[in-house]
């Protein structure tokens, strides 16, 4: 029993260093985008799609190699996911000119399915009374991971460049997959067949479309041709792929599986939360950085501006770490509510009283504990609300669920904040203020939706579709 403790620790380490070092890949350029504009001699808009071809590419590969993973094995397509992002990231730290830094974070993006893999793994190899604190640790180190890029990156490129920002990670993710390979167990859970090309490909289609307008509206004008032109094809596209999907005897995405209640309605609720998180990582720091003289905002550094953030990334770590021991006791839905409730008070507390570094940072600590408790119990709700042949594309739905979220959320409130700017080109004070309104408005719809969560069961036990069989294998 010591052993096989011993084996589920060290499982669990890989990882959550696989987990954390994608996860600081979502926050780690942002702050330093004007940094790579002018060393690569490039526009604003150019520069923009280092992080816009990330996004689409993890929100495309997530859900398909979550399913060739639950297909072929969650340990060797995470070798394969592990992989992407060091290739991306060498590619991206020789970039000679911003095309091929996109490149780079295109090819970083394919490990987005790091994410429901690792879920997948938990589910696969640890005992059933200790997947809810190893889900619940993991969905913490993904937390802070996303939050860390902000904090780290200032003191990375003053001491070094922006260039270290790829080799760091690329130098982790490599040992962590020499790690992977020698100490994650081989799947024992694997579903037959084939991947559904089609319904990839219209996934890949109606994402696209979606991610890229919602990326670059505020540039290129919400009611310009281009924005309006990709809106409908994602709307024509994911028609398309629903109508396959339902049809397909052998989908990417079961659309009886996202019909489950447990399902949809935590789904829902990731769309709004990865809204507010993702908004709140990408503008409190612009908030702080706004000159004093302006009469709000600190003057702050960018490594001044990470700092900031600190208090947030703490409490999600504690939060995230608590959540998976205190879950038999109170209830992943309770931790679902209360996470909610804690980001309404949070952005209520931002919209009210900003005047203060202290405020910010009480409001950044409210709404790490209601993202570390929350994120953690989303991914348990999904994980024990799907049979383990689903896990993979589950939990990369529901990660790409949020992904959207945070895009949709992003643009909205950047638009907010930028309307009506100053005659020097800054935002006034009131946009900010509207934008942390809204944000509360998000939290206030989220809190409503929670309590549609059903408490969470078990999962039936696999029952294998025609053309389907379960196959198990051991290293």
């Amino acid at each position: 029993m010591a052993g096989k403790t011993s084996s589920h620790r060290l499982t669990f380490a890989v990882l959550s260093a696989a987990a954390a070092s994608f996860a600081m890949l979502q926050s780690l350029v942002g702050p330093v985008l004007p940094t790579i504009q002018h060393d690569l001699a490039t526009t604003q808009s150019a520069v923009t799609w280092v992080l816009t071809a990330w996004l689409v590419s993890a929100s495309v590969a997530t859900p398909l190699l979550g399913r060739i993973g639950d297909m072929l094995g969650k340990d060797r397509t995470l070798l394969v996911a592990l992989g992407a992002i060091a290739l991306g990231s060498l590619v991206a730290a020789l970039a000679p000119t911003i095309e091929v830094l996109i490149a780079g974070r295109v090819i970083q993006g394919l490990g987005g399915a790091v994410f429901p893999l690792s879920f997948g793994i938990i589910r696969d190899e640890f005992p059933p009374e200790r997947v809810s604190g190893a889900v619940g640790g993991l969905s913490a180190v993904l937390a802070v991971g996303g939050g860390l890029g902000t904090l780290i990156a200032g003191p990375i490129v003053q001491l070094l460049n922006w260039r270290w920002l790829f080799w760091i990670p690329m130098v982790v993710v490599a040992a962590t997959a020499v790690l992977a390979h020698r100490y994650i167990p081989r799947s024992p859970v694997r579903t037959e067949g084939r991947v559904a090309w089609p319904a990839a490909a219209l996934l890949s289609g109606w994402l696209v479309a979606l991610l890229i307008p919602l990326s670059n509206g505020a540039a290129w004008g919400w009611t310009s041709l281009p924005v309006i032109t990709l809106l409908v094809l994602a709307v024509l596209a994911f028609a398309g792929w629903i109508a396959v999907e339902t049809r397909s005897s052998a989908p990417l995405v079961d659309m009886r599986m996202m019909r489950l209640p447990a399902v949809w309605t935590t789904n829902l609720v990731a769309l709004l939360f990865g809204a507010g998180m993702f908004s709140v990582v990408a503008f409190v720091p612009i908030f702080v950085q706004i000159p004093s003289a302006t009469g709000y905002g600190f003057g702050s550094s960018v490594t001044e501006a990470g700092l900031m953030t600190l208090p947030m990334l703490v409490t999600m770590a504690v939060a995230g770490g608590l959540s998976g021991p205190i879950s038999p006791v109170i209830g992943a839905k309770a931790q679902l509510v209360w996470g909610s409730v804690l980001c309404l008070v949070a952005c209520l507390l931002l919209a009210a009283y900003h005047d203060r570094p202290w405020q910010i940072a009480l409001a950044e600590g409210i709404i790490g504990i209601g993202i570390g408790l929350a994120y953690a119990a989303m991914t348990g709700l999904i994980v024990r609300s799907v049979p383990a042949h689903q896990t993979g594309v589950a939990g990369g739905m529901n990660a790409n669920i949020r992904t959207i979220g945070g895009s949709i959320g992003t643009a909205v409130v950047g638009t907010v904040i930028a309307s009506g700017a100053r005659p020097d080109g800054l935002p006034q004070e009131s946009g900010f203020t509207y934008a942390f309104l809204l944000l509360a408005a998000c939290a206030a719809v989220t809190v409503a939706l929670t309590l549609l969560v059903p408490a969470a069961r078990r999962a039936p036990a696999h029952q294998a579709a025609p053309g389907e069989a379960l196959t198990g294998a051991t290293r």
